[in-house]
């Protein structure tokens, strides 16, 4: 970008992806709250999908966005199945297993496979400031998995694992959306790409309607904010800034999210764990001091 409005472009870019972080860091407080209540994981993650595949499908229909051609509407069916269905999954797993700020600190792997994908995909530069924001996050990510993650007296492999594979599925989004960005809504996408999880979801998850009006309530507000409104500011986001520095700049969610549970749910990391979650704040620190426009 080299236009006079660059700089302005690029700010907003930054507000819509920390708008995004804040409503994607409610994921694990509101996720806990219903499995309080008895809900199985990949129950809560049924009714994430859900709730945000009504909302996109009002969006699209209010503004003529629904209709698409066949192949891109199956191209987002079948990334729906991976980049939502795998990842709603294995993100409630690891909130169950392993505490919601240590998956969402383990989420963000995501970077290394963000450059990996736009610099072969879409040639995008890695200036060494970007380089040295991720190993700064990344070196905190190691430590809160040597710290034992953030319930006390457990430590679950499997919660680590499903962690990592956050980290994956969370990654392909970006390539995926820039892929497609040009041509189609960030609504449509995701219409679409939710429909595909939501049916992976529905093949394999119990479904009960039976719930509290609290759970309901707190049902809708993970859909709405953490499918429908964060992937709506995700879109607006990348229309204005890289993938890298998008990537990146999310790592103050985990921050967010780990002071959430902190607060309402009592998580707690240990001296190690809470240095990890420092580094990764000054990683997005880093970041916002690269000048390069990618």
């Amino acid at each position: 970008m080299n236009t006079p409005a660059a700089p302005l472009v690029q700010k907003s870019g930054y507000f819509w992806i920390l708008l995004t972080a804040f409503f994607w860091s409610l994921v694990g407080v509101i996720s806990k709250e219903c499995m309080a209540e008895g809900m199985q994981p990949l129950e809560v993650a049924f009714w994430r999908a859900a709730f945000g595949l009504v909302l996109f499908l009002l969006h699209t229909l209010l503004h003529h966005e629904l209709l698409v051609p066949p192949r891109a509407a199956g191209s987002f069916f079948l990334f729906g199945i991976w980049g939502i269905g795998v990842f709603y999954s294995v993100t409630q797993y690891a909130i169950k297993l392993s505490g919601a700020a240590m998956s969402v600190i383990l989420m963000y792997t995501a970077p290394i496979w963000v450059a990996l994908f736009s610099h072969l995909l879409f040639r995008e530069h890695i200036t060494t400031r970007k380089m040295l924001a991720i190993g700064v996050a990344l070196g905190g990510t190691v430590l809160v998995c040597l710290s034992g993650g953030s319930l006390p007296g457990q430590r679950s492999w499997v919660g680590i694992a499903c962690g990592i594979i956050i980290g994956l599925t969370y990654a392909s989004h970006y390539p995926f959306y820039r892929w497609w960005q040009q041509r189609y809504s960030a609504a449509t996408i995701y219409f679409y790409s939710l429909l595909g999880g939501l049916l992976a979801l529905g093949m394999v998850s119990p479904v009960h309607l039976n719930h509290s009006p609290r759970i309901w309530f707190c049902l809708l507000i993970l859909g709405a904010c953490t499918s429908y409104f964060a992937y709506l500011c995700y879109g607006l986001a990348l229309k204005r800034i890289g993938l890298v520095r998008a990537a990146v700049t999310c790592y103050l969610e985990p921050v967010l999210s780990t002071l959430w549970v902190w607060l309402f749910w009592q998580e707690q990391f240990t001296p190690m764990g809470w240095l990890g979650s420092a580094l990764v704040l000054g990683a997005v620190l880093l970041l916002s001091l690269d000048k390069s426009t990618e």
